[in-house]
């Protein structure tokens, strides 16, 4: 064989042996994508790390913040000390080795949960069969790369960079940007987010503003050094001096180390003060403003954070008279509720009553969605004076989660209708009851008087469901086993059960004494307080 031949031969091997070993990597490559895809255990975990540092709703993260706080504020108090004490080799070696290293862990993870590198690799392999196109390496990398510069290059990580370079000793000057730590502390407390929200969300208005000081102490440090630079005013040396003075004199700062003598440059003051001062007003307003708005969205986050702990809850739409009274009932009761309203000042009527409250249109289903509807929420209680709104929220919280029991206050017969089609819990018509006790104090005024103060429990004597729980004392047992005059109450009727107890049945008034009571029936009992607390505990 001759040796061109061979060369030819050689090469072609070569090749073959390349092409094979890039597709056992394209193969290797592909299949721990697909591996970490379905591996639950990879996702429970990134999940977790991802809610630890990033999600605000999380319930853990508040101790993740802390301990940040904590572990930054621990390593700037050490270069503080260091400046003038000497600290112990062993504190400095913590805070060089342990410190680094929480920051190094921090600093990966965010960049780790920032994206998913093996659904990059799934998308664009999947995109190239579609497309019957070649996958290139150089490619795929190139996209992994950009997706996580994205993360890199945002002012935040750049920070967190910025944070680790002090654990390099070599250079002694990179120890004051343990200063840059302290800005890390904008991660782990809402407040100074906040301020950096405003910031952000005025941006063209503060850019806007700052243009126009910037634009006025050019101006009037021009004016002031020619006025006085000519050796009339022994203070201004140069023009720095002229620009020194007006931004100190359009802030109305004042220092007095540079003061015009002049005429011209007296009145330029009177005048630039003026412009400072109306300056001053416009920025300030405009930055108590935009904290306003931010506060109600603060407000509803906290809000949401206190009633995510909460296993059951009640969600009351409207916060007029009826709503009030219902408030004030649950509240009695002991139970967990929140109040939902568009009107701001129902709103801080709720709040000052110590209500969880928020302000938002409860027809929009986001905020459902937000308090957890498909776990959380147990009743939806629609008491707006708006029949239309009622039924919007009514049929928004249907939608979310078919489970949850919807009551709804309606005014039109027509709509109350329409409500039960909607397979709508319950419908409640307030003017309805109220002629039916209209008529029975007209009729009967002695047994209105009586219903009335159960009603209001002015005698401590209230009308109240008691529930038979699994393992209760009345379990199987008839009614005519139980005495319930000895408990001095008086039973007026039963709700039995369905399902295991899971929904209510029909309603049995004064029933036989041979009725066998089950797990989930409701005892409809008339009593005092103090009698019906008894038995309640009991069960």
């Amino acid at each position: 064989m001759s040796l061109p031949v061979k060369k030819k031969v050689i090469t072609f091997f070569k090749k073959k042996i390349d092409e094979n070993t890039l597709k056992q990597k394209k193969h290797f490559f592909l299949s721990f994508a697909y591996f970490i895809e379905s591996f639950r255990a990879y996702r429970r975990i990134k999940s977790f790390v991802y809610n630890l540092i990033e999600n605000d709703q999380y319930p853990y993260k508040k101790y993740f913040d802390f301990f940040m706080i904590i572990v930054i504020l621990t390593s700037v108090t050490l270069l503080v000390i260091d400046v003038k004490h000497h600290i112990p080799v062993w504190i400095d070696e913590l805070d060089l080795y342990v410190v680094t290293s929480i920051l190094i862990l921090e600093y990966l993870a965010r960049m780790w949960v920032y994206s998913d590198v093996h659904k990059i690799v799934i998308d664009e392999y999947e995109e190239s069969r579609f497309f019957d196109k070649r996958l290139s390496f150089f490619h795929l990398f190139w996209k992994i790369f950009q997706n996580k510069w994205g993360y890199i290059s945002s002012f935040s990580a750049i920070i967190d960079l910025i944070a680790i370079l002090p654990s390099y000793r070599g250079i002694r000057i990179l120890r004051v940007l343990i200063l840059f730590r302290a800005f890390k502390m904008l991660r782990y407390t809402k407040s100074l987010n906040g301020f950096i929200y405003v910031l952000k969300n005025k941006k063209f208005e503060l850019m806007t503003l700052l243009t126009l000081v910037a634009f006025f102490i050019f101006i009037a440090g021009i004016m002031l050094y020619v006025f006085e630079g000519d050796n009339k005013n022994p203070n201004i040396h140069n023009l720095f001096d002229a620009f020194y003075w007006a931004l100190i004199t359009i802030s109305t700062v004042g220092y007095g180390d540079i003061a015009p003598v002049t005429p011209e440059g007296r009145v330029e003051t009177m005048v630039i003060v003026i412009i400072g001062i109306g300056l001053i007003a416009f920025g300030t307003s405009l930055i108590v403003a935009s904290f306003n708005e931010r506060m109600s969205v603060l407000r509803e986050e906290k809000v949401i954070v206190n009633v995510s702990r909460k296993k059951s809850l009640i969600v009351i739409c409207g916060y007029g008279l009826l709503g009030r009274l219902v408030a004030k009932g649950l509240q009695k009761e002991g139970l967990e509720f929140i109040v939902l309203d568009k009107d701001e000042n129902l709103v801080s009527q709720a709040f000052n009553s110590g209500y969880n409250t928020i302000c938002t249109d409860a027809s929009q289903g986001e905020i459902f969605v937000k308090l957890g509807i498909e776990k959380r929420i147990s009743h939806v209680l629609c008491l707006t004076s708006d029949d239309i709104q009622n039924a919007f929220i009514a049929i928004n919280v249907k939608s979310l989660n078919e489970k949850v029991h919807v009551t709804v206050r309606c005014s039109d017969e027509e709509i109350a209708q329409k409500m039960e089609f909607a397979h709508i819990d319950q419908v409640i018509m307030p003017e309805e009851i109220a002629g039916m006790m209209s008529a029975v104090y007209a009729g009967e005024p002695v047994a209105f008087e009586v219903l009335l103060s159960i009603i209001e429990e002015k005698e401590k004597t209230q009308i109240d469901e008691i529930t038979i729980t699994r393992g209760s004392f009345l379990e199987h047992k008839t009614i005519g086993d139980v005495n319930f005059d000895s408990y001095r109450l008086i039973l007026l009727g039963i709700f039995t059960s369905k399902d295991n107890g899971k929904t209510l049945g029909e309603f049995l008034f004064n029933p036989s004494d041979d009725y066998y009571l089950h797990v989930g029936d409701r005892l409809v009992c008339i009593g005092y307080s103090a009698a019906i607390a008894n038995l309640k505990k009991r069960m």
